[in-house]
């Protein structure tokens, strides 16, 4: 009972301190409200109502993509992924690894899954005893496979996948918008400061460090969105760009492209009007992906197996369809238009 009990406390001590590092965000951004509004604004003259919408505005969609991106459960791969207890019993009753490998083969033949391990065999996870949909991965912190895992994050305590990376992406970008605006407002008064023409209260020194804090977190904010935003146009999770998935045909580190504006789509949705608000709308479950034409690197092996395809390209077909907001990326662009204006023709009939 000591030993449960000990693990119990141990694993309370530690949900507690991961969410340390969001305190402390939360402080920093408290700070700078108290900061900005109660101390800053005073000194602004006839520029404060203006100052004030526009911050409050930023301020929002921060304080909510930031809310969303922590409280947006990660997504697990279906049950249709998971192995029955018929399976788990056979996998269990067999010790050679090839038999294993065997058995996961015929259970995944049936499913959506194109990538593999590096020495090629089916990717299974043991902890959670499933077969690990494409792109999706074992988050050690969260103790569960997460969909379309891009990585876990201690500045939000969640892991950052297919459920809520629009809106760590969001958050992102409305975090650097966050602390650009007020660098550039505040600059004028920071100036002053150092000209000695500001009043000799306490206001000096919160407009003196918040321009600091403002401008030290917009670069390291600006490297970080650049950076995600790459990754978004190549249709990469962070886990993908240090790790190439591997497929049948070998290692493909454009295997989930389909060119930039369906990638785009992919991550924020086919209706713009939903792009900049935190409301989920990614297309697909998550457990399956489109993937591009076939595009080996010349820099890596051909096949786990040894393999090769020879340079050619060619199209992978599913043997079970995927959601038609996922097929529709597989449809040119043109194609796409057309068959819309197809359907508006029918409806006006």
């Amino acid at each position: 009972m000591a030993p449960t009990g000990s693990r119990t406390i141990r694993n309370g001590c530690e949900r507690v301190l991961y969410w340390i590092p969001v305190l402390f965000i939360v402080l920093i951004v408290a700070w700078s409200y108290y900061a900005y509004v109660l101390q800053l604004c005073v000194t602004c003259g006839w520029n404060i109502i203006v100052y004030l919408l526009v911050y409050h505005l930023i301020f929002i969609m921060f304080i909510w993509t930031y809310w969303q991106t922590i409280f947006t459960k990660p997504m697990t791969p279906l049950k249709e992924f998971h192995l029955s207890h018929a399976d788990k019993e056979l996998l269990q009753r067999e010790d050679r690894e090839e038999s294993q490998q065997e058995i996961l083969r015929r259970i995944a033949k049936d499913l959506p899954i194109y990538t593999r391990t590096n020495s090629g065999a089916i990717r299974f996870c043991e902890r959670c005893q499933l077969l690990k949909p494409d792109r999706s991965h074992h988050c050690s912190v969260c103790d569960k496979c997460v969909l379309k895992m891009d990585h876990h994050c201690p500045w939000v305590n969640n892991c950052v996948g297919f459920s809520n990376y629009k809106f760590f992406m969001q958050f992102l970008a409305y975090s650097l918008l966050y602390c650009l605006f007020i660098t550039a407002t505040d600059f004028q008064y920071f100036i002053k400061f150092w000209m000695n023409k500001l009043p000799d209260t306490q206001a000096k020194f919160h407009i003196l460090f918040l321009f600091f804090s403002a401008s030290m977190f917009s670069v390291s904010l600006a490297a970080l969105f650049i950076y995600h935003c790459w990754l978004v146009c190549k249709n990469r999770s962070t886990l993908e760009a240090v790790r190439s998935p591997v497929f049948g045909h070998g290692t493909d580190k454009n295997g989930f492209s389909l060119g930039f504006s369906k990638n785009l789509l992919q991550v924020f949705g086919d209706e713009s009007k939903y792009w900049p608000v935190p409301v989920f709308s990614s297309l697909g479950d998550g457990c399956s992906f489109p993937t591009g034409p076939v595009n080996l690197d010349p820099e890596q092996p051909s096949s786990p197996s040894g393999s090769s395809l020879n340079g050619a390209t060619e199209a992978r077909h599913y043997p079970k369809p995927l959601r038609e907001s996922q097929s529709r990326l597989l449809i040119s662009a043109h194609s796409w238009s057309e068959r819309d204006n197809a359907t508006d023709k029918d409806r006006g009939q």
